[in-house]
């Protein structure tokens, strides 16, 4: 921002531009139109975030951002718990369910495996996922990580663990683009990745 903007302003772009995807423009934007809100707007914002990160924490089941103990996917006596559909992030398992056609439960890694960025399996959510699978009677798990070098790693790491233990795991055949995410699919081909998935 330029020099002759007040410090406040700066340091609000600044903010914003550190969240992904927003360059220094739109932060620049977006820091006007907070100076723009009024006073009530501004504090409800403001309140928002800070809410974000007091309330929500992980799910001690699957992993998922959620306000209780347990998330409401876990809690849902109607879901198949015995079915695991292992995602990346929180956005992936909103994908899903926008499909409606999935009754399975779901297991977020928060992350994949990434030698190259410094990122092991100690790292991301994988002992927890081998946890639940210890502990429950499991049948499929469906590696449903990105079809990334990233996805594709994390897949093949935690399907070799899980083999010896009897437990199918699955891939979702992929109507999704190589590289493509997951959050970003429409539901139809979600639906059509789910349906024809492969065993690994």
């Amino acid at each position: 921002m330029a020099d002759n903007n007040a410090l406040p302003l700066v340091i609000l772009a600044e903010q914003f531009a550190k969240l992904p995807g927003i360059g220094m423009k739109t932060a620049q934007r977006l820091a006007y139109a907070v100076m723009a809100m009024s006073d009530e707007d501004a504090k409800q914002f403001s309140d928002a975030i800070i809410s974000v990160k007091n309330d929500v924490g992980y799910c001690k089941v699957c992993q998922n951002l959620t306000e209780s103990e347990i998330c409401p996917i876990c809690s849902d006596s109607n879901r198949d718990s015995s079915i695991i559909c292992v995602v990346e992030t929180p956005k992936d398992v909103s994908a899903f369910e926008r499909t409606n056609e999935y009754g399975g439960t779901y297991h977020v890694l928060h992350g994949l495996i990434s030698p190259i960025n410094g990122i092991g399996p100690d790292d991301i959510k994988i002992k927890e996922l081998l946890d639940r699978v210890s502990n429950n009677a499991v049948s499929e798990i469906i590696m449903a990580t990105n079809p990334t070098v990233e996805g594709e790693a994390t897949a093949m790491y935690i399907a070799r663990i899980l083999k010896p233990l009897g437990i199918m795991v699955t891939r979702l055949a992929f109507g999704i683009p190589v590289g493509g995410h997951l959050e970003s699919a429409d539901e139809v081909t979600l639906f059509k990745a789910l349906e024809n998935r492969s065993e690994m």
